[in-house]
């Protein structure tokens, strides 16, 4: 818990001071005097102005928010000296400038950490395929288990992480997406995935719909760690059991053990287990948990997984300078691409509210992120820069998008809109915004309540 506080208040604070030094430095470069950079709001935690005249820079108590105050008359009083600074006497395309730099700020950033991670280079796993499930469309495209993904539409795919990532990001836009795919008999085959209309809408199950799992190794059914207090615990197994059946049925590999467990719920399993060289019976309950919608069994019990069982299916990924820039470019392109076609079918109702991730979310992926590692807290970071650029941009009053959509009425008329239109308007984006957030915090709950 407190490493997933810790990682969120991070994300957004670095996220924020990426968006608002955007509107600081454009506007400084603008001519624009800037008065306060704060990161947070409410109560000072700390402060610097190197003199009266220069910029005053804070941060405050309340770290989910930050804001660049410059000299403006519309916000009070403007002494004589400092009117050629104000930003309401700036030229129209100064105005636009500043306002749309803190978004492209951040989608700037996704671009940056992209290029680095793609220049610099990471292990992922080989993109081969693991157990292929019936009626998935995966098995519709007869695709098999240990084939191996070269490309999705063309685009090389070296790592699981590619792969899984270009076939999603094509699910939401494609009614086909082309796989070139090597076999285990080292054949180049295409295989087409066929995508329904609609299939994407709903992201509940998605991958289990797609069928797209990733090659996993045949392990062991021998317990590891024991969570305390768990159903596991209760049964009294211990770490270096070995399960030998349930119910008489013979269990010889872990993930048998675990499908097992899942569809007993609350049901009494009669145990056969190996411990120092000796058989013994045991009784078990596992607990009942709600996941992705359905009711599933759970003991609260780990398996021990030896690093060394991955490492023929590890693989280096690395690109040139130029190479890595391009496809950062590329990704955050299309990633951008894909939030705002998913925000436009929610809109008309073509897909579902559940797409929706609130602060609750995001907080757990930032934590989830952080423990895998510093690189995939970054990816994280980069995603969430992008839609939060892209949510930035929407043409809503109080997001920068709403001012430079204000900006483009008077670009058209010749004349700034009136005030009382930009307060009513301001009213209205606060009411969308609460909205929104509502909704998406709703549908947090409604994942912490379904487990």
């Amino acid at each position: 818990m407190l490493q997933t506080l810790l990682s969120f208040i991070a994300a957004i604070a670095i996220l924020i001071a990426i968006h608002e030094f955007g509107h600081f430095w454009v506007a400084r470069k603008a001519g624009v005097k800037v008065l306060r950079f704060s990161i947070g709001f409410g109560t000072p935690i700390w402060r610097y102005q190197k003199s009266a005249e220069s910029t005053e820079f804070v941060l405050a108590a309340i770290p989910l928010g930050g804001y660049v105050k410059m000299v403006d008359e519309r916000e009070g009083a403007v002494e004589e000296k400092d009117l050629a600074y104000a930003f309401n006497r700036q030229s129209l395309s100064k105005r636009v400038a500043i306002v749309a730099a803190g978004p492209l700020f951040n989608l700037f950033f996704a671009v940056f950490i992209y290029w680095v991670i793609f220049f610099v280079g990471e292990t992922g796993m080989k993109p081969v395929l693991g157990p292929v499930a019936v009626g998935t469309l995966a098995e519709q495209a007869r695709l098999e288990p240990g084939d191996e993904i070269l490309s999705v539409e063309g685009d090389k795919t070296p790592t699981w992480e590619l792969a899984v990532g270009a076939i999603i990001s094509r699910v939401f836009d494609s009614n086909e997406i082309r796989l070139e795919i090597i076999k285990t008999d080292g054949t180049e085959v295409t295989r087409t995935i066929n995508v329904p209309a609609g299939f994407a809408n709903e992201p509940d199950n998605l991958n289990e719909r797609l069928g797209i799992k990733a090659w996993r190794p045949v392990i062991d059914p021998v317990i590891d760690e024991v969570v305390t207090g768990s159903p596991a615990e209760k049964a009294r197994l211990m770490r270096g059991d070995r399960i030998i059946s349930a119910d008489n049925k013979a269990i010889t590999t872990w993930d048998e053990w675990v499908d097992y467990v899942r569809i007993h719920p609350e049901r009494l399993i009669e145990l056969e287990i190996e411990r120092e060289g000796m058989q013994r019976n045991l009784e078990l309950t596992p607990e009942a948990i709600e996941s992705n919608g359905i009711i599933v069994g759970r003991i609260g019990a780990s398996v021990s997984v030896s690093e060394a069982i991955f490492d023929g299916m590890k693989r280096e990924y690395s690109l040139g300078l130029f190479a890595a820039l391009s496809a950062a470019v590329k990704k955050t392109t299309d990633y951008s691409l894909l939030t705002l076609k998913m925000m436009g079918r929610m809109l008309v109702g073509e897909a579902s509210i559940k797409n929706l991730s609130g602060p609750i979310s995001i907080a757990k992926y930032a934590g989830a992120s952080a423990a895998i590692g510093f690189a995939q807290f970054m990816k994280f970071l980069a995603i969430v820069s992008i839609s939060l650029g892209i949510l930035n941009l929407l043409p809503i009053p109080v997001l920068d998008g709403g001012h430079l959509f204000f900006y483009l009425i008077e670009a058209i008329k010749g004349s700034p809109v009136s005030e009382s239109t930009q307060a009513v308007g301001q009213r209205l984006g606060m009411a969308i915004l609460f909205s929104l957030m509502a909704i998406a915090v709703l549908q947090d709950v409604q994942r912490i309540i379904g487990g």
